[in-house]
């Protein structure tokens, strides 16, 4: 009877041992891989509850969703000789864990081998375009060529390279003075050839509306005086006209008005008695 709670404990110390060593359980964004006394065996593990040998295999994990990784920034040198500062970042999984571990054997370990393989395929590329095909033009074919030639150097390694992308280009600070200088001085020219051609036009349209000016200014006078010149005509004809129908009456009128004009307020003259103005008044 003694023998028997010490068979009983022992069973269940075992089956404690068993039940917590020798289960494992990977989650849905997890691959695993078990290791035998540190070889790892060729199956690979997907999500679920799985057994193991304890004590003598363990498992490692290996993460199965897409990984980012931002490179540290360095520079790179154009065909027209312009050295820039790429700063880019890479998305990335693994594949192949089995392949992944007898390689890499971590993801520190492969985010230094794809720095290194981004970094050697995107100088090479680079190097084969101008400053500006390189900041716009040709940026998008740049990248796709890059992440087909990565993504084919890190099969191998079990890693699938989905995208590389160039997040911000920049001139290294020795070149930054001088890149701007450059570019002030080429605004500055702009500047004033804008300007002068301004001031081409602006003398343009200011002849030109000063000639328009004097052609509308002589067009009025000489309308001007063809109206003048037909008024008069009329009154010469509506005095004639009056003067052949009462010369006596016109004649009179003619006075006051002469009369009206000439004697104003505070007016004195002295006329004789033969002046015609008098004469009018017998």
């Amino acid at each position: 009877m003694s023998r028997n709670p010490l068979a009983l404990t022992l069973i269940a110390l075992v089956v404690l041992v068993v039940g917590t060593q020798g289960f494992f359980t990977v989650h849905q964004t997890q691959k695993a891989l078990v290791l035998q006394l540190g070889e790892p065996l060729s199956q690979v593990y997907g999500p679920g509850l799985h057994f193991k040998i304890p004590f003598i295999q363990n498992v490692v994990y290996f993460d199965a969703r897409v990984l980012d990784y931002e490179a540290r920034s360095r520079e790179a040198f154009t065909v027209d000789k312009k050295a820039i500062v790429l700063d880019n970042y890479a998305r990335w999984k693994i594949i192949d864990p089995l392949q992944f571990y007898r390689t890499m054997r971590s993801i520190p370990g492969a985010q230094a081998r794809l720095d290194d393989v981004v970094y050697s395929q995107l100088r090479a590329l680079v190097g084969a375009y101008t400053l500006t095909e390189v900041v716009s033009s040709h940026r998008a074919a740049i990248m796709k060529e890059v992440t087909n030639k990565v993504s084919d150097l890190m099969h191998g390694y079990g890693v699938e390279v989905l995208d590389v992308r160039i997040k911000r280009t920049d001139l290294p600070p020795e070149n930054q003075r001088a890149i701007f200088g450059r570019m002030r001085a080429e605004r500055e020219r702009q500047a004033k050839q804008y300007r002068s051609e301004g001031e081409e036009e602006s003398t343009r349209i200011r002849s030109d509306a000063d000639r328009q000016r004097a052609v509308i200014l002589a067009e009025a006078a000489r309308a001007a005086q063809i109206e003048r010149g037909q008024g008069d005509a009329k009154a010469a004809a509506a005095y004639a006209q009056a003067y052949n129908k009462a010369p006596q009456f016109y004649a009179y009128q003619r006075w006051l008005d002469a009369m009206r004009k000439s004697l104003k307020e505070n007016s004195k003259m002295v006329l004789s008695n033969e002046t015609p103005l008098l004469n009018q008044q017998r």
